[in-house]
């Protein structure tokens, strides 16, 4: 079938265009049907998930890009599928492998009990660091750390659920570096430290809130743990050190590889069917290749068995976010497709009739979206929604754009796949014996704790 109107070439490029405004909800359905199999499927039937999870995120691809093949036209979906692998999927995978293999040499030597003040303590390092080295690279250097910290005790699943609130989320709200969408917005022109003066004050009040409910919790669960687990062990005294050092320089290496292709733009693309894919994303996935190439080369193979090393859960984030990122297609389409969009009601509730800007409305918006969408283009969304005028937006508008942060950072928190390292550290905990909540079961889990804390930071700061 022949492109329609709405999705005719891209003028003066020769692209395919994809107009959100001519999708319907229905095409959502192949999104929904994915994340509804990560959260029944292991409940339901744990082995065959386990076995099949690849083949179940294929057939919910598949589900989407053949009608849409059909109804919009072969070239289309090829280009789709090429501009989601080529600018998003493969460097969010690439991007991720590289933490994973560095921060997986990095081992921590010497006895870490699991008491409260050992995992509060932890867990605030993780949140003050991930500003500056990513939530997932804070999430992949601290995760085995704090599982081998706990590896005795029988009630730890609250340990793993506040790590992700904290460490994997809420840390990053401090610079570019922190999140995706902060470092989008630093691509559009906000400035590198405006997260660090803005956000520095909800990202405290949520971080005291969870770590002192965190300490609260733990205290009890470590009081119902054995005599055995709680007393002092005779290796109490072993010095604690680091094997696989040189992996903490090659993390800084991970950080340079993505800022550089933020802040260098040399204007040279190479165009692959439309899609321009940028030289300086090129050699920042080369970079990073390299580095974890290095690290694995470098880092003993002892050292990274007695960390619990494996490639299972890289695999599996691989396998099932390839489905995810086509099926989220069409809902990301939509989205953008504002006023004229399916979801045009969702983004009317941001601004009143004369056009001002409903600040509780941007924070929750873009949160709740950003739970179960990528919160990268999310943000985008309602940062263009608001004018998208950087200066303007750090201005006079800057408690929107403040807003439209907070609600893309803190509340990828919400489920298992709001945030990047949030899916792989439940991987990475399942794996080492931990029977971490469903998806369902942990989002029980953020909205008793996260909600309400959620709903007073809009009191405070956006009401």
């Amino acid at each position: 079938m022949a492109l329609s109107a709405g999705s005719a070439l891209a003028a003066g490029e020769g692209a395919p265009h994809l107009n959100g405004a001519e999708l319907n909800l229905l095409w959502v359905i192949p999104f929904a049907g994915i994340l509804l199999s990560i959260a029944i499927f292991p409940l339901v039937a744990g082995e065959f998930w386990h076995h099949h999870f690849g083949k179940i995120s294929a057939l919910w691809a598949l589900s989407f890009l053949v009608p849409f093949a059909l109804i919009f036209g072969f070239d289309l979906a090829l280009y789709e599928v090429i501009h989601v692998g080529l600018l998003e999927y493969i460097p969010f995978i690439i991007l991720l492998l590289s933490l994973f293999t560095v921060a997986g040499g990095v081992r921590v030597t010497g006895t870490l009990r699991g008491t409260p003040e050992m995992n509060t303590g932890i867990l605030l390092l993780g949140t003050v660091i991930a500003s500056w080295m990513g939530t997932t690279g804070a999430a992949m250097l601290l995760i085995r750390p704090i599982l081998n910290a706990n590896e005795d005790r029988k009630h730890k699943v609250h340990v793993v659920v506040f790590f992700i609130f904290l460490v994997a989320n809420v840390g990053g709200s401090l610079t570019p570096l922190g999140d995706p969408p902060l470092f989008l917005g630093f691509l559009k022109g906000v400035s590198f430290f405006w997260p660090t003066t803005h956000m520095l004050a909800p990202m405290a009040l949520v971080s005291v809130i969870l770590l002192v409910l965190f300490y609260g919790i733990d205290k009890y669960f470590w009081a119902k743990e054995s005599e055995e687990v709680r007393a002092v062990p005779s290796t109490a005294g072993e010095k604690i050190a680091l094997e696989g050092k040189f992996n903490i320089l090659l993390l800084a290496g991970v950080v340079g590889a993505v800022l550089l292709s933020g802040v260098w733009k040399p204007g040279i693309s190479l165009v692959i069917y439309h899609v321009p894919w940028d030289i300086q994303n090129i050699v920042r996935d080369v970079l990073l290749l390299a580095i974890a190439f290095i690290s694995w080369k470098v880092t003993s193979l002892e050292s990274r068995l007695a960390n619990g090393f494996t490639w299972f859960p890289i695999l599996e984030v691989a396998k099932l976010f390839a489905g995810i990122f086509l099926t989220i297609i069409p809902a990301i389409a939509i989205l953008k497709a504002g006023t004229d969009g399916s979801l045009r009601d969702v983004v009317s509730a941001v601004s009143t009739e004369t056009g001002e800007p409903v600040n509780m409305a941007y924070f929750w918006l873009t949160g709740i979206l950003s739970s179960f969408l990528d919160n990268a283009p999310t943000y985008l969304v309602f940062f263009n929604t608001a004018g998208g005028d950087a200066q303007e937006l750090m201005g006079p508008m800057a408690n929107t754009l403040l807003a439209i942060s907070a609600g893309a950072v803190f509340m990828g928190a919400n489920s298992y796949i709001g945030n990047a390292p949030n899916f792989m550290v439940k991987a990475i905990a399942e794996e080492r014996g931990i029977a971490m909540p469903s998806f369902f079961g942990y989002m029980i889990w953020s909205g008793l704790i996260l909600m309400p804390i959620f709903l007073l930071i809009s009191f405070v700061f956006f009401a």
